[in-house]
């Protein structure tokens, strides 16, 4: 089986996006982007003495939501999506 496309608009579907997100904090600054990142559930994949590399999954409203709690305590340095994928819920499948 290869690859199957279809819209996921309508019926019940769930839907998840990652990102990879570089950030610029020092001091308390780096302290909010582990607790930030503890909170939405993300992972720390790569620190610096000046930059911490996230990892996170979940809906765009979630992921934008993190960016968003950063926004004053530290420096966006560098954003990776990889845009919406889903499948239909329960026994429906994509043919």
């Amino acid at each position: 089986m290869c690859c199957a496309s279809s819209e996921l608009g309508q019926g019940a579907h769930v839907e998840r996006e990652v990102m990879l997100v570089k950030i610029q904090a020092s001091g308390y600054g780096r302290e909010e982007v582990k607790r930030n990142t503890e909170i939405f559930r993300g992972q720390i994949i790569d620190v610096t003495p000046t930059l911490y590399t996230v990892q996170l999954a979940g809906t765009s409203d979630k992921l934008d939501a993190f960016l968003a709690s950063l926004r004053d305590v530290a420096k966006i340095v560098e954003v990776a999506r990889s845009g919406v994928v889903g499948l239909s819920r329960g026994d429906k499948i994509m043919r």
